[in-house]
């Protein structure tokens, strides 16, 4: 597949994938931004701000799971790499960099997570 047919363009506030669908690609900034939104009960929240060179939508990509937040162009003229699976496995077995610079990120989404949900217990 010619690379130019994996770029598309976003205005601002144009959804590229809603939490809870189905998509088997990742996603690399390569022009403006990505807000990152967690919906929760009747409240959006931005947990990402994501810029050029930063990816999203890895772990659809990896697991097929549905999409656990929405991605939404966040500037004009926002454009973004598509990555399908087929595409990723390979990446994945030729450039074992690029397989651990998605670890390390998933690492770090992890661990501020982990961090932002953490509730300390008062032991009595």
């Amino acid at each position: 597949m010619a690379i130019e047919k994996c770029i598309n363009e976003y205005a601002a506030s144009q959804v590229i994938f809603e939490e809870g669908s189905v998509g088997r690609e990742l996603f690399v900034v390569l022009a403006g931004s990505v807000n990152i939104i967690k919906v929760t009960g009747d409240r959006s929240n931005v947990i990402a701000t994501l810029g050029k060179g930063e990816f999203f939508g890895e772990m659809a990509v990896i697991d097929a799971s549905p999409r656990s937040a929405t991605a939404v162009a966040a500037a004009d003229h926002t454009r973004v790499m598509q990555i399908n699976h087929a595409r990723f496995v390979y990446l994945v077995s030729q450039q074992p960099a690029f397989a651990l610079m998605i670890m390390d990120a998933l690492s770090k989404r992890l661990r501020a997570s982990n961090n932002a949900n953490f509730k300390p217990v008062v032991l009595e």
